[in-house]
């Protein structure tokens, strides 16, 4: 945990120290911010969402999973939004957010680039071998929820009781893979940017470095979802519940909607920022445990040859 104070402190300071150019970041971010804050509480009548709904719960129907079980009732719930949410803010995914972690991480970076768009090839690729890492986590956490419910049910324990508790390992377990999923596919971006490697390399570098600093770093991602989520509830509750309570245009509606979005896309800003400084811990200690040990052992990986031997 110190160390993850230390990180997040030094996050703070870098962001304040260069906020001139993060407040640049935030404005390009703030189209993706939008999306995202409207798209969840006004798909979820779309056409979209119900026909993903539906496929899913057709999906879970089919793998033998309890129907009245209220854990798959949320889960289904929560990976149509998800779902849903993702494919309607992906071309703005593509393009602002990613050209907006491109200047944070060229400002942040040692080396020089000519250009914040030089990164945005490697940080491309590599978001598209995250989004085949976080369905390859999320198929993997199902396939093991079906086979634990489809082996006790073929076993004959059909209690109640004992289902409800193997739903709350099921969703402890689900939550476990698909956070360390997050961390290292996050991370990944912040590789393929500090480095200019894009694609898998990122990702098995990024495995490499989390690779027995899994707790800070998923302590590090704690606190900006947190956030985040306060932020979205706070943007249901003072936008979306007044626009149903009073569908007129108001000026200071649209400037508090604006405010929050903004702030949203603050946090994101800042999120990356740890990310950058996290990344920069890392290559630090891995460069003293080579100072004091002789050795540049990264896990299994040499440090000076990590990005150059990975296949």
């Amino acid at each position: 945990m110190e160390i993850s104070r230390k990180t997040i402190r030094r996050s703070i300071h870098d962001f304040l120290r260069h906020y001139h150019h993060f407040t640049s970041a935030a404005l390009i971010i703030f189209p993706v911010s939008s999306a995202i804050l409207l798209s969840q509480p006004f798909l979820s009548s779309s056409p979209l969402f119900r026909s993903i709904h539906s496929r899913l719960w057709s999906l879970f129907q089919s793998a033998g999973f309890p129907p009245t079980s209220p854990f798959f009732s949320l889960l289904n719930l929560k990976l149509s939004q998800t779902l849903s949410s993702s494919l309607f803010t992906l071309p703005l995914t593509l393009s602002f957010l990613l050209v907006a972690k491109s200047y944070i991480i060229t400002t942040l970076s040692s080396t020089p680039h000519s250009s914040c768009l030089h990164l945005y090839r490697p940080l491309l690729l590599t978001h598209v071998c995250n989004s085949f890492i976080l369905f390859s986590a999320n198929s993997t956490a199902l396939s093991l929820l079906f086979l634990a419910f489809n082996s006790f049910e073929a076993l004959g324990i059909t209690s109640t009781n004992f289902f409800l508790f193997l739903s709350a390992a099921g969703a402890v377990l689900y939550s476990i893979i698909l956070a360390n999923a997050l961390v290292v596919c996050n991370l990944a971006l912040i590789v393929a940017g500090m480095e200019n490697c894009g694609g898998h390399r990122a990702i098995l570098w990024s495995g490499v470095l989390i690779r027995e600093r899994a707790a800070t770093a998923l302590s590090l991602t704690i606190p900006t979802n947190l956030t985040l989520a306060v932020v979205e509830a706070l943007f249901q509750y003072r936008v979306v519940k007044a626009y149903y309570e009073s569908p007129k245009f108001h000026l200071s509606f649209l400037c508090e909607a604006t405010l929050i979005a903004y702030i949203y896309s603050l946090i994101l800003v800042l999120d990356t920022v740890i990310g950058c400084t996290f990344y920069r811990s890392c290559i630090s200690e891995n460069l003293s445990n080579r100072e004091i040990t002789g050795e540049d052992n990264i896990g299994s990986f040499t440090y000076a040859k990590s990005v150059q031997e990975l296949p």
